[in-house]
């Protein structure tokens, strides 16, 4: 019988076949257990994420409802000024037209970057990326065995500084745009088990607080994004800006469509359960459009990909038997 011999760490291990068959499938049972649990393990992870970004916006806003309302004494309204002195002057950089502020701050908001500093680490680094960027490119130019042109190198430096400029912008609208879409396709389902809640008699808070534990086993994205309006409509007196804002958070049509009906029902005192219903149907319709879209159009992706690497090895497996064949009789 052969033995097949382990080398692990220095040990060696000496088994048979039969042996090495029975550990290779304990080994892919306890992997095939853990990446079953590793989702549930992480799921509970995703719903403390919701609850504490859920409390800590309701924290903030209770903050700010109470820093309206209370009136401010005039022995510490010059204390407070110095305070804010700082904070103003920067909050009047993003003023500028040219630096594009309110258009940063949206689009930060939208990859889910909600501190109040990130548009200036977003500003800072692209102005940071490519002088960091350059400099080390010109240490490894500089230190080349191989001797380089002087264009080449002005290229290079040139290609690398532009590549540290964008690199932080490709990086938000790449996390903008994932977290875009997966509230586009998991928001229909929040808006069905909305409507089911709002049509049983409960309120819009309340049944928007009540769908946010069911949408953050699919979307935790969502999730959040509902609790805090939430919380905001909760504390929040012009619900008008509320919804308007969570339109902006999102940055999904669907969503803003959704944001539209709510204003106007506040607005005009139209049944909000109607407007729901409506809604619900044309985000299924408009979801099963587009994966009729995609599956459409997955045929010709899967053409080149087919003729590169799946006909080669076809043609190898059928005609190498024979090829084999052929040349041990005529050989």
């Amino acid at each position: 019988m052969n033995l097949i011999t382990l080398n692990i760490g220095g040990l060696q291990l000496n088994m048979d076949g039969a042996s090495f068959i029975v550990v290779a499938a304990m080994l892919c049972c306890f992997i095939t257990v853990v990446v079953i649990l590793l989702p549930l393990i992480k799921r509970r992870e995703h719903n403390e994420i919701v609850r504490q970004a859920i409390r800590d916006q309701r924290k903030k806003v209770f903050q700010q409802v109470m820093t309206e309302g209370m009136p401010q004494e005039k022995s510490r309204q010059d204390d407070l000024n110095k305070k804010q002195s700082s904070k103003e002057s920067m909050a009047a950089l993003f003023t500028l037209e040219k630096l594009g502020g309110a258009k940063i701050r949206r689009i930060m908001v939208q990859a889910g970057y909600r501190s109040p500093n990130a548009p200036i680490i977003y500003i800072v680094a692209r102005m940071a990326l490519p002088i960091v960027f350059t400099l080390i490119a010109g240490m490894f130019v500089s230190n080349t065995e191989k001797e380089l042109a002087h264009n080449v190198k002005l290229i290079i430096l040139f290609g690398v500084a532009l590549a540290g400029f964008f690199l932080p912008k490709l990086m938000v609208q790449n996390n903008a745009q994932k977290r875009q879409e997966e509230i586009q396709l998991a928001f229909p389902d929040a808006l069905d088990m909305m409507l089911i809640c709002v049509q049983g008699g409960v309120g819009l808070e309340a049944a928007i607080n009540r769908i946010t534990d069911a949408v953050a086993d699919h979307s935790t994205i969502l999730a959040e994004e509902l609790g805090i309006l939430s919380a905001e409509l909760s504390m929040l007196n012009d619900r008008r800006s509320v919804f308007q804002n969570f339109a902006m958070r999102c940055g999904v049509p669907s969503v803003r469509t959704f944001t539209n009906a709510m204003v106007q029902a506040e607005q005009y005192g139209t049944s909000v359960a109607q407007a729901l219903r409506v809604m619900a149907e044309e985000l299924r319709d408009m979801r099963l459009s587009e994966a009729e879209r995609k599956a459409a159009a997955l045929p010709p992706k899967l053409t080149v990909p087919m003729i590169l690497f799946f006909l080669p090895t076809l043609f190898v497996v059928i005609l190498a038997p024979a090829i084999i064949k052929a040349t041990q009789t005529f050989g």
